[in-house]
């Protein structure tokens, strides 16, 4: 079973990472290998589709510990992300102590504010011990929460614990491992990046992506892999509203193998544009000449 010592180096937490298909540069290696070793929360930005969630998904395959996702949305509160009472079992319970006669406030009270008519979302599990093995925590797309939520995580960041004002503190005998995304559409508080380790994540390269399109898609042809790879990379040159991500150049990639492509045309380029671009804007663009002209640049 693998544990943080099965990391010794950089090298092999990289290694580790490859063979679960993630094809990770030095410096976000090296980030994820830092919070590992001191403990502390990994905070990655970076735009949408560059591969920052499927970090913590890896990484809870690599350590072979359960991964408990927390999805970010304007709204968000205590009672989605941390817990609630269950309080339609705390009616029935009120109900049958009243017709057996037992109903006294004050024990009342102390049932049913006792962990039993406890439900527990994603936080709490990740401290309290209940998912097993210390998780991997992900809070994912802070970004789209409200900043009266990122003041709540202050203290569970800080401490890894939780307070519950009818149980009282609940503190995480081994903390979990916690990785936060951000796609930056606002810009998350200092006094949190401040209790997180740091890393950007970029658009990658050609030689990069097309690393992780052979990983992820080991049965595209060669020529169509490189083909795929290559569009996508000059298209991000482009003034597109919304820039394709390496989510999106896989799907399309994907699409193509479904279809039983073997190298890019303009036919095919016009028909599964859908797959790479989620705009009517960008795709008329692309299909206006744009996505031609780059078609032409590729080796054949």
């Amino acid at each position: 079973m693998t544990t943080h010592a099965d990391f010794p180096s950089i090298d092999d937490l990289q290694a580790a990472l490859a063979r679960h298909g993630y094809v990770s540069d030095r410096g976000l290696a090296t980030a994820i290998f830092l919070a590992l070793r001191l403990g502390r929360p990994l905070l990655l930005e970076g735009e949408p589709g560059v591969g920052k969630t499927e970090v913590a998904k890896v990484l809870a395959a690599a350590l072979n510990r359960p991964l408990l996702r927390l999805q970010c949305y304007e709204g968000l509160d205590i009672h989605h992300a941390v817990y609630e009472w269950n309080y339609s079992r705390q009616m029935l319970q009120i109900r049958l102590l009243e017709a057996a006669g037992h109903l006294e406030l004050e024990t009342a009270q102390h049932d049913l504010f006792s962990p039993d008519f406890l439900l527990k979302r994603p936080l709490l599990q990740a401290i309290d011990g209940s998912a097993g093995r210390e998780p991997v925590l992900l809070i994912d797309e802070l970004d789209r929460a409200d900043e009266e939520f990122e003041a709540f995580l202050l203290e569970l960041l800080s401490d890894f614990q939780i307070t519950i004002p009818e149980l009282g503190v609940v503190k995480a005998a081994k903390p979990p491992i916690v990785v936060i995304t951000s796609n930056r559409t606002r810009e998350i508080h200092d006094a949190l990046r401040r209790r997180c380790l740091y890393h950007w994540i970029d658009y990658p390269g050609f030689e990069k992506e097309y690393a992780i399109v052979l990983a992820r898609a080991p049965h595209a042809p060669t020529r169509l892999a490189e083909q795929v790879v290559r569009f996508v990379q000059e298209l991000r040159r482009a003034e597109l509203y919304k820039l394709p991500g390496v989510a999106e150049t896989l799907d399309w990639l994907r699409a193509l193998v479904a279809l039983d492509c073997q190298t890019l045309d303009e036919a095919i380029l016009d028909d599964t544009l859908g797959a790479l671009l989620k705009y009517r804007e960008d795709i008329e663009q692309v299909q206006q000449g744009v996505g031609r002209a780059l078609l032409q640049q590729l080796p054949k």
